[in-house]
């Protein structure tokens, strides 16, 4: 019995249980709720910046060939064009199919808050979104944990400590060791993750009630349905084309699955997945190039979101979309979808921008799903984490950057127990 409750999964999952509860019963608990919740985010945020840069500049530095960094970079961005693609089609095949937007009234909805998610979208800049990755200074990108401005500096000094050659032995023995003090801090913060979880599930069921989801639930339904075909049928297709097994990784993650769960956040696993990614074989360049680029360019469950918002909202408001149009909107989103990551309040003005940018109706409309959108996020960010780390084994698959050994080690049912007692 005490095994059982000092596992940190089985914590997660009666924080997760108590936090519905008192979201339900004690909704004036909300905002202590969420100041709980954003605590323990601001702790895993506090580590990412770092985390990150010292985990590329180590990869890159001990790869020493900056070609070699080219080529992962390019196959990691061309997987992530065509994965998110799929997972753009799907949504909107499902949406067409299921017909979740059919029979809603539209009489819910504060119009007055999509105005300011309207001005912002409007404000988005492609080209400034990629000119931004450049950073101007980069004590700000760290203080802002800009995480694609943190990538690119990372690449650069890991190239500059490279050419070093033996003098920058010192410093990258040094960088190693802080590494080590980071991810032992995370191990730390770790603890709290049941705190955490318990404050953002409070906080979501606290703030828009149980009641809002059942004018929704056709379309909630169909997001949280179409998300686990994605998984369950085009990453496994991936899984076992790459020779893994999609349920024991699932398995070996599923702490983190929990922790995404109860705070709606996959930013606060980022941390702890890419030390799990390099744990299970997959090379420390490869993890530092293609996990922190992911969460930019590689969000397929935000990318199902979109494309099943922009249908549902077609179907609500009688707007027919053509066969040509529906090209058009795939089209938009495989640019827009792109800067979810990049952009605060990423859903909504995403969302908003990819509206303006159709000019199929007005952008005031998505106010109807302010009441349910935060229930969604769950499916999103979990859908995102699970397909990132799946890149990661891909593209360490490809590159023979991948340790079978480590894999059978790490997957064991009793090293995957073991691990999470360490950490509690």
């Amino acid at each position: 019995m005490k095994k059982v409750f000092s596992n940190l999964t089985f914590q997660v999952l009666i924080a997760i249980t108590f936090g519905i509860l008192v979201g339900a019963f004690i909704p004036e608990f909300a905002p202590h709720a969420k100041l709980i919740s954003q605590s323990f985010i601001n702790m895993i945020s506090m580590l990412i910046a770092p985390i990150i840069f010292l985990t590329i500049v180590l990869g890159i530095a001990h790869m020493g060939d900056m070609k070699k960094v080219g080529r992962v970079g390019g196959k990691a961005l061309l997987y992530f064009e065509i994965v998110t693609t799929l997972a753009i089609m799907i949504g909107m095949l499902v949406a067409n199919v299921v017909k979740p937007g059919e029979g809603v009234q539209t009489a819910s909805g504060d119009v007055n808050k999509v105005k300011d998610y309207a001005d912002r979208a409007g404000e988005i800049n492609w080209a400034e979104f990629f000119a931004h990755i450049i950073p101007h200074n980069i004590f700000e990108a760290f203080s802002t944990g800009d995480i694609l401005q943190i990538l690119f500096f990372a690449i650069l000094f890991g190239y500059g400590l490279s050419k070093m050659g033996e003098q920058g032995a010192s410093l990258l023995s040094t960088f190693d060791k802080l590494s080590k003090v980071f991810f032992n801090i995370m191990k730390i913060v770790m603890r709290l993750a049941p705190i955490g979880a318990f404050g953002g599930m409070a906080y979501s069921v606290g703030t828009y009630g149980l009641h809002t989801l059942l004018p929704m639930a056709k379309l909630m339904a169909s997001v949280y349905l179409t998300c686990a075909l994605f998984i369950f049928v085009v990453l496994n297709g991936i899984c076992r084309y790459y020779k893994f097994s999609l349920w024991t990784y699932l398995r070996y993650i599923r702490q983190e699955i929990l922790i995404v769960l109860g705070t709606s956040s996959s930013e606060s696993v980022l941390p702890s997945m890419m030390q799990k990614m390099e744990a299970i074989g997959c090379k420390k360049s490869v993890v530092g190039l293609v996990i922190p680029t992911g969460y930019s360019f590689n969000l397929d469950g935000t990318a199902i979101y979109l494309s099943m918002a922009v249908i549902f909202l077609c179907q609500v408001f009688h707007v027919d979309l053509s066969v040509g149009q529906q090209l058009s909107i795939l089209a938009v989103l495989m640019v827009t979808s792109k800067g979810a990551a990049g952009v605060t309040g990423s859903g909504f003005i995403v969302l908003a921008s990819t509206l303006t940018a159709l000019k199929i109706m007005p952008v005031e409309h998505i106010a109807i799903l302010l009441g349910v959108d935060r229930f969604m996020s769950e499916a999103r960010a979990i859908t995102n984490m699970i397909g990132n780390g799946i890149a990661a084994i891909v593209i360490a698959k490809s590159e023979n950057d991948f340790d079978e050994k480590k894999y059978l080690r790490a997957t064991n049912p009793d090293a995957i127990e073991r691990t999470e007692e360490d950490i509690v």
